[in-house]
């Protein structure tokens, strides 16, 4: 059985060294093969509709997108001038506690701050999102350390109410 087993194990070596030497030669009939992938090319009229049919569709969904854009940031400017308001609010309505404990000099702040902020919440109100997000845009040029400084203290309160939020409920 050991000899009927060997000549079949040096067929196999015998066939192993023998392919690699044939792989290992490069082949010259390979190369029309780019040619062929050229040729397929759609005609340039056609070329052209397509083209013109993905600017359209990409124009299209650039306004979608910006309608889209635009409801979000009016909703949400909406939502941020109730927000002030209401805050303006509450520190209009926290004045009178604040003068029977604190003294009418402090109350007197507290109606001035609430003034402020209730004055802000108008100006805001009366402003649309393109108008808003170019003052943004000028107040960040003429002090950009403060507008670093108020996004950072602004996500620190975010980070904070959403940690909060989750141990409350």
């Amino acid at each position: 059985m050991a000899e009927t087993e060997k000549p079949a194990v040096a067929k196999k070596a015998a066939s192993k060294s023998a392919a690699p030497k044939a792989v290992a030669k490069p082949s010259k009939a390979k190369s029309p093969a780019p040619k062929a992938v050229a040729k397929v090319q759609p005609a340039k009229g056609k070329n052209d509709n397509v083209k013109s049919k993905v600017k359209s569709d990409m124009n299209d969904f650039k306004a979608q997108a910006t309608e889209s854009v635009r409801a979000a940031a009016t909703k949400g400017k909406d939502r941020a001038t109730e927000a002030v308001g209401s805050i303006g609010k509450l520190i209009r309505d926290s004045a009178g506690t604040i003068d029977e404990n604190v003294g009418k000099q402090y109350g007197d702040y507290a109606r001035s701050a609430a003034d402020m902020v209730e004055g802000f919440a108008g100006k805001m109100d009366a402003k649309d999102v393109d108008a808003l997000a170019e003052d943004a845009r000028q107040f960040i040029r003429k002090s950009p350390a403060v507008a670093i400084g108020a996004a950072a203290a602004i996500g620190f309160v975010l980070a904070r109410l959403v940690r909060s939020g989750g141990k409350d409920a």
